[in-house]
């Protein structure tokens, strides 16, 4: 429990308010409808805009968007993977697309259709943050049982490189039976090659779980990535590489209490979202052991939300664990699933 209060205080201080820029960007829609705010930015095919005389953000189609126009800076990504760093603007006689201009650069003009996000950029650390929490619990009067779960991801966006953390914790107790918990911390970084949609990166992968008696399975890896989708509707990536795998079994009822082994690496995400409506987010990570052969663990976490207004989401969350060949008379296997909300921050 410490553990979890220590993880939502620290999400707290990145959400925390800073001073905000003047609302002064100005966005026309296809229908001729003009609003003056801040943009935020774009992501899954929204563009989130804060606006002065409204509580909270607004979600605009993005594909629904005819200009833009803003003096702030944004960094831009494209389909093909480029990115763009600069101030935003539509020519009136060029509705389809957007001009990026750095001081003192000729502007590079886009296909408004082939931008995929948008992120104020600035040189104060706290705007580059962004993130969600999700938390779900069920409580049980008949056999006194109590499940929750808390989920947090954050991320740190540059011009060319990133960084991620995500945290997923589950809680399952009754009168009957011992509590089950799992806990799983996902760090992931990765930086842009000169060719289109190919990246390097690396994991690091630290999990807890009682019901396959791991005190804490470590893997750490990397290797080279591409984007397969990269559009307003959906993002895929596939990393493929090397890693190191450690995993410490409870030593009360383990003759091995450590193993180790250096194994391969694959590694995927996958977001895909409906505008206004849904979002599907898949974390999964296939580790086969080159030291013991035939060994093969699995590990994912699944995410599928329904938004219900503003930054509240309602989700259903997966998580599971797979090892081919576990110790003698540990389980091979941890799987389970949980409802809950999400809340989202951020200031891209």
């Amino acid at each position: 429990m410490k553990l979890r209060v220590s993880i939502l205080s620290a999400l707290a201080v990145f959400a925390a308010p800073v001073a905000a820029r003047p609302k002064t960007d100005v966005i026309v829609m296809s229908n001729g409808d003009r609003i003056t705010g801040e943009i935020k930015g774009l992501n899954a095919g929204v563009l989130r805009v804060d606006l002065d005389y409204v509580d909270g953000t607004i979600s605009l189609q993005w594909l629904k968007v005819a200009r833009v126009e803003s003096s702030q800076l944004f960094i831009v990504q494209a389909q093909d993977g480029s990115l763009y760093t600069g101030t935003l603007f539509t020519s009136p006689d060029e509705t389809s697309k957007i001009q990026v201009a750095e001081p003192d650069e000729p502007p590079a003009v886009l296909e408004q259709r082939r931008i995929v996000r948008l992120e104020e950029t600035s040189e104060r650390f706290f705007r580059r943050w962004s993130g969600e929490i999700s938390l779900g619990l069920v409580y049980s009067k008949g056999n006194n049982s109590t499940q929750n779960t808390v989920g947090a991801v954050v991320e740190y966006q540059r011009e060319r490189w990133g960084l991620a953390a995500a945290y997923d914790s589950n809680l399952s107790s009754n009168s009957s039976s011992a509590t089950s918990t799992r806990n799983q911390w996902d760090l992931t970084g990765y930086r842009l090659l000169p060719w289109k949609n190919y990246y390097y990166g690396g994991i690091g992968s630290f999990m807890q779980g009682s019901v396959q008696g791991i005190s804490l399975q470590s893997t750490v890896g990397g290797g080279l990535g591409r984007y397969f989708k990269n559009t307003n509707r959906a993002r895929i990536s596939v990393l493929g590489g090397l890693a190191w795998q450690n995993v410490d079994y409870q030593q009360s009822i383990s003759t091995a209490p450590s193993q180790q082994s250096a194994a391969g690496l694959i590694a995927t995400d996958t977001r895909i979202f409906l505008f206004k409506k849904t979002n599907l987010s898949v974390r999964a990570y296939l580790v086969p052991s080159f030291t013991d052969k035939g060994r093969i663990r699995f590990n994912t976490n699944a995410s599928y939300y329904l938004k219900l207004f503003k930054n509240l989401s309602w989700n259903v969350s997966f998580y599971g664990n797979w090892d081919t060949r576990p110790p003698l008379n540990f389980a091979g296997s941890d799987y389970g699933y949980s409802v809950g909300m999400k809340w989202t921050f951020g200031y891209r």
